[in-house]
């Protein structure tokens, strides 16, 4: 790992999401799916499993059965001729992800969703769908967890599309191509943002992430960005259950918010994060009361905002490991 490294892999998030966004456009990757598919059940460890969270609530919303396990879990959906199993690793080598997705050989639908095409995970999938993610030399995984998001928004859309009898397939290519211009926005414009917010970040006692169920993956992804770089105390919340598992650190800590709004509950945690005196670091809205609010290109849009809001924890961690 290697925080210079780690900051190259995050300036090369727009061309690489352009270049999946211009596979997606021509090829569909999820093309050897099968016709029929009643449960679906994605696996992963660490930022697979967040972005497969975001995809399982779509699913479900659709109406089809859906859920994002740990690969790690002893039990789940038992295997049969209609549940689509999508194991997620970027390395195609983890270790929970291969023994779970054993179990589910030659039953149903096992696919790969792996940066790595001749990697293990690939080795004994049905169907292999590349990230078309990249080398990450940082040895982080940023551009693969954004990419994974893509695609899996992408599947979610088609299977619900399929379900509905519409016909009307995706454009994720163009959400690919908006997040690339948004994540290109905070990119070049960081000099402006990025000092000062790095610093208001900057407590004794860690950072919290907070986000809406929707968006969930944004805060824990971010946490694990701090933690996994410059290995900093952060953790992530739902924005809902802050107010019920998380607010009472802010009696006693140095609270430092890192909040993406658009949940209904915003207000009932900013309430008594005023109330408390914590530090509150806004991320694609104007927050009242927040000490900054660091605004992109395109964060009007939610689906623009899952893609790319992780990218501020993401520089902040980029920063704050280069520190000697």
């Amino acid at each position: 790992m290697d925080p210079r490294l780690f900051l190259a892999d995050l300036e090369a998030k727009p061309p690489s999401l352009r270049r999946l966004a211009a596979a997606l456009a021509t090829d569909d990757g999820w093309s050897g799916l099968p016709d029929r598919v009643e449960r679906v059940l994605l696996l992963g460890m660490g930022s697979s499993r967040y972005a497969a969270g975001v995809a399982a609530r779509r699913l479900r919303a659709a109406g089809v059965d859906a859920m994002a396990e740990y690969a790690s879990a002893d039990t789940s959906y038992p295997p049969g001729p209609s549940t689509l199993v999508v194991a997620i690793s970027a390395s195609g080598s983890s270790l929970e992800t291969l023994d779970t997705a054993r179990r589910y050989q030659g039953s149903g639908r096992l696919v790969a969703l792996t940066n790595v095409p001749d990697s293990p995970l690939a080795d004994i999938a049905d169907l292999v769908v590349p990230m078309h993610a990249g080398v990450e030399a940082g040895g982080v995984a940023c551009r693969s967890f954004q990419h994974t998001l893509v695609l899996v928004l992408d599947l979610a859309a088609r299977l619900a599309a399929r379900r509905s009898g519409t016909g009307t397939g995706p454009d994720t290519a163009r959400l690919a191509r908006r997040a690339a211009d948004a994540t290109e926005d905070l990119l070049t414009r960081r000099d402006r943002w990025l000092p000062a917010t790095a610093e208001l970040l900057d407590g004794p006692h860690g950072v919290y992430a907070l986000a809406p169920a929707e968006r969930l993956s944004s805060a824990m992804q971010s946490a694990l960005m701090l933690r996994e770089g410059p290995r900093r105390p952060a953790d992530g919340c739902e924005t809902g259950d802050w107010s019920h598992v998380d607010v009472y650190l802010t009696k006693t800590l140095d609270y430092r918010a890192l909040l993406f709004p658009g949940s209904r509950y915003d207000a009932p945690a900013l309430d008594w994060l005023r109330q408390r005196e914590s530090t509150v670091l806004a991320v694609g809205a104007e927050v009242a009361g927040a000490a900054a609010t660091v605004r992109y290109h395109g964060d009007d849009d939610p689906g623009v905002r899952l893609l790319t809001e992780t990218l501020v924890a993401e520089l902040v961690a980029a920063c704050w490991w280069s520190q000697p």
